[in-house]
């Protein structure tokens, strides 16, 4: 096992493509691993072992990754043959007749998938514990949330079940958990991916799918094999002009980069944060970049209702159409307590409230692009503050206005970037007092995944975190 986790998913299909190892070791190697960790961090909710098995049988295409393991997040990402249940117990029995187009990229990549990660219901909250699954806990320390809500995502790469795995960014879903688990958390730029070809868009243009992983170069080279539109796409991010594999390691030359001390709302942040940050800066400074502290302006009072508006009727939407199809009836017993909620919250809105939410979305994103007047990059913590206990944030929450205030607090830096469509990248550059991770982020421009791709090697380079695991 600990030969295993040497590798990043690049280093072992290098390992397959010369055969120095089957693709068939991996898998079972993966799934040893999965089982020997389950019932201490729960990071898979659907185990599809005998779909890997036999993927690997009927033979893998000659993809970049032929022979890797790999996990899907149980939300959005179909794989044809498996339970899509989104982390809810009305969709126990959604088994998907068809890929979605990013999977379909992945299967052509010779990954070989073998396993749903757990989400909280409808990825709708910042960790991971669906009371239908339990639970997933930090592989650096049980007691402390994964993150969400790409929590199981990470969970399994933190523990060393896979090199990379599938995971979504609503609000901040794919760099909240890297933060927490130590992970390179890679959001990409609005319509960079495919979101086909049962939806054009997720949470009107907010949601963006890609993976978390242990190196920068795997989160570019799985870019490289997802990135472009698909059949009919309404819309898709200019093409780049060379492979994103191609940038790691290239000169990113002296930059600006802004720094941020505080929350847009001008909230402090917890020591631990303040220090991770500061510390980037001061290596980002030492490799060369002008790095200066900024004040990033507020983010439009309407934006958070704008949020909720748009989650809510895709909450809406997408139970009423499942029930439909299924011939069932959505009732609150089906639901976490946020979910009903928001299931109802889109049922009372109407058109004209959504099209204003999709203004108020827009005009925040607007407002988050002019953060980088005068500036190539900006450097924030990715959270506000470390990983908090399970059981911290709760999805049946009577109290909801403190559960929102909470939630607003921990995804500060992150949520304004899916408004924007603007890619962001958390890198785990900082550990606690007490051994949590804790992820500092970068964010550029709308269409500038090299320029971070570049910037996340060198500091990669210049403080090396892979060979730092958590000991389970």
């Amino acid at each position: 096992m600990k030969e295993y986790e040497q590798f990043d998913a690049v280093g072992m299909a290098n390992l397959v493509r010369t055969k120095a190892v089957s693709a068939e070791e991996l898998l079972e190697a993966a799934i040893t691993r999965s089982e020997a960790l389950r019932t201490k961090i729960n990071a898979l909710c659907v185990p599809c072992y005998e779909h890997g098995r036999e993927a690997i049988k009927r033979g893998l295409p000659p993809g970049p990754f032929a022979g890797v393991p790999f996990v899907l997040k149980d939300l959005h990402a179909l794989c044809n043959g498996t339970l899509s249940s989104y982390g809810s117990r009305f969709f126990m029995d959604n088994v998907a007749d068809h890929d979605t187009a990013q999977v379909a990229r992945y299967k052509s990549g010779g990954l070989v998938i073998f396993g749903k990660s757990s989400t909280p219901e409808f990825g709708l909250t910042v960790t991971t514990e669906p009371k239908i699954y339990g639970p997933t806990r930090n592989p650096w320390n049980a007691d402390y949330m994964a993150g969400g809500s790409s929590g199981g995502a990470a969970a399994a790469v933190a523990a060393g079940v896979v090199p990379a795995a599938h995971a979504t960014d609503g609000g901040g879903s794919i760099r909240i958990p890297a933060s927490c688990c130590g992970l390179v958390g890679l959001k990409p730029t609005r319509g960079r991916n495919p979101a086909g070809p049962d939806r054009g868009e997720g949470w009107s243009g907010m949601s963006h799918e890609h993976v978390v992983t242990r190196s920068v170069r795997d989160s570019a080279a799985l870019l490289d094999l997802t990135a472009g539109p698909d059949l009919g796409a309404p819309y898709f991010a200019e093409r780049p002009k060379r492979p994103f594999l191609a940038e790691v390691g290239a000169d990113p030359g002296r930059l600006r980069i802004g720094l941020a001390l505080r929350t847009p709302a001008g909230e402090a942040l917890h020591a631990e944060c303040a220090a991770a940050v500061r510390d980037a800066a001061f290596l980002l400074t030492a490799l060369g970049h002008h790095v200066e502290e900024v004040a990033l302006s507020a983010l439009p009072e309407d934006f958070s209702e704008s949020f909720r508006t748009a989650i809510g009727g895709s909450v809406r939407a997408a139970v009423d159409s499942y029930a439909k199809k299924k011939g069932k009836t959505a009732q609150r017993e089906h639901f976490e307590y946020v979910t009903w909620m928001f299931y109802e919250m889109g049922g009372k809105a109407s058109a004209a409230d959504y099209a204003r939410a999709v203004l108020g979305i827009h005009g925040a994103g607007r407002h988050v692009a002019q953060w980088f007047t005068g500036f190539d990059l900006l450097l924030t913590p990715t959270l506000p503050d470390p990983p908090q206990k399970i059981g911290v944030f709760n999805m049946d929450s009577p109290v909801l206005d403190d559960y929102a205030r909470a939630i607003t607090r921990l995804t500060s830096f992150t949520a304004p970037f899916n408004a924007s469509g603007s890619p962001a990248v958390s890198l785990p550059l900082h550990w606690t007092a007490d051994g949590l991770p804790v992820g500092v982020q970068l964010a550029a421009p709308y269409g500038e995944e090299a320029i971070l791709i570049r910037v996340a090697s060198q500091l990669e380079a210049a403080k090396p975190w892979f060979n730092r695991r958590p000991s389970q």
